[in-house]
């Protein structure tokens, strides 16, 4: 097996966004690479943020505003208690939350989010989130259900390159035991 000599970036913290009155704290920074890791890297996302307490919503949206990005559009994700993803999305990422809060206030307590660098991947990566957590997102009623048949390429971009499982057409061929 061959090793893997890369090590992963180091967080640099550079300020606290939010602090609550019993256990949390958010804070801010960024990710800088380890020595040795290739510098020309294209990274995909300009914010993320994971399993956030929903009160510092406003606090972490006011601070990406400051950025000149307004009300930031990518992937969004709301998590209940146990932080299982139970609602997600792709647009206003911050106005979209909040409304889902006010809609979900006790089943909602957490929330992530990934600022896209270039929005022509937003749709794919909803649509591969939302594949992959599949009926457990319980609140997404329009796009996830329990009888959604997985696959469905034309879900994708255009000009994807795909596989895909197919049923075959036809008079069905009897199994012969032997």
């Amino acid at each position: 097996m061959k090793k893997n000599n890369k090590r992963a970036s180091k967080k640099v913290v550079t300020g606290t966004v939010w602090t609550d009155t019993r256990d949390w704290k958010v804070v801010e920074g960024r990710l800088k690479p380890a020595p040795g890791r290739p510098s020309l890297t294209q990274r995909l996302f300009l914010y993320v943020g994971e399993k956030l307490p929903f009160g510092c919503l406003k606090a972490v949206h006011t601070k990406i505003s400051e950025q000149n990005l307004g009300d930031p559009e990518g992937i969004y994700m709301a998590h209940d208690s146990m932080g299982m993803a139970r609602y997600g999305g792709r647009g206003r990422i911050f106005s979209r939350l909040r409304s889902h809060h006010v809609k979900y206030p006790k089943e909602l307590l957490y929330f992530s989010f990934y600022v896209i660098k270039s929005k022509k991947h937003e749709r794919e990566l909803e649509t591969a989130i939302l594949r992959a957590a599949g009926p457990q997102m319980i609140l997404n009623k329009r796009k996830v259900r329990a009888n959604i048949n997985p696959g469905n390429v034309s879900d994708y971009e255009p000009g994807t390159m795909f596989f895909e499982r197919q049923q075959r057409k036809g008079k069905k061929k009897k199994k012969t035991s032997g």
